[in-house]
């Protein structure tokens, strides 16, 4: 018989970087937001990795990166850019709201 445990339920931030504890946790949010936008692309146009490189001439191993979440080469700019070389548009629409007092004790 598996005894039970009472579990905590914690309200995430919406930014599962934030809420790890990283240092650019809102450029790390955007880069995957931007990054599953292009996996979305890929597979609505049930592109490989070869047909996105012909396509649009970025290097098919990039395009595996980013199926991979591998992100740290890549800027937001150049994420940009290749949803744009793949035929969409970005639009951002930016927020700046000063942190709780929690947030900045965390970030010290």
């Amino acid at each position: 018989m598996m005894k039970r445990e009472k579990l905590e339920i914690v309200r995430g931030s919406g930014n599962v970087f934030r809420d790890l504890g990283r240092a650019n946790a809102d450029s790390e949010q955007f880069k995957a937001i931007l990054a599953a936008e292009i996996i979305k692309t890929l597979d609505r146009d049930r592109l490989t990795v070869r047909a996105a490189h012909d396509r649009t001439g970025i290097a098919a191993a990039d395009f595996s990166r980013i199926r991979n979440a591998d992100l740290g080469r890549f800027t937001v700019d150049r994420l940009m850019g290749i949803i744009n070389r793949l035929g969409s548009r970005v639009e951002v629409k930016v927020r700046v709201y000063r942190r709780s007092p929690a947030e900045q004790i965390l970030s010290t």
